[in-house]
């Protein structure tokens, strides 16, 4: 499957950071992003992703940070929030 990514470093400057994976049904997507919490070998890009930015806003000095994260899925032209209250709903 193909996974692109911006690194992780502009996000905490300002920029906007994005993860695209796409690839067939069944090819890994879904644990490259997410992957296993023990072994934290096999953690995936979006704990690790968060740890980093965590990490680094809690070490920035005179500034502040607004955090936000969103986890799409987009199969047969249906787009649902991962993350949302209600993952079976359909956005627009």
């Amino acid at each position: 499957f193909y996974l692109g990514f911006l690194r992780f470093q502009g996000v905490t400057e300002g920029y906007n950071g994005t993860i695209f994976a796409y690839g067939q049904t069944g090819s890994g997507k879904s644990f490259t992003m997410q992957g296993i919490v023990d072994p934290a070998a096999q953690k995936g890009i979006i704990p690790r992703a968060f740890e980093h930015i965590f990490e680094s806003v809690q070490c920035a000095e005179n500034a502040k940070f607004l955090l936000r994260a969103s986890y799409l899925e987009i199969y047969n032209e249906d787009i649902r929030d991962l993350l949302g209250a209600d993952t079976k709903q359909k956005l627009e």
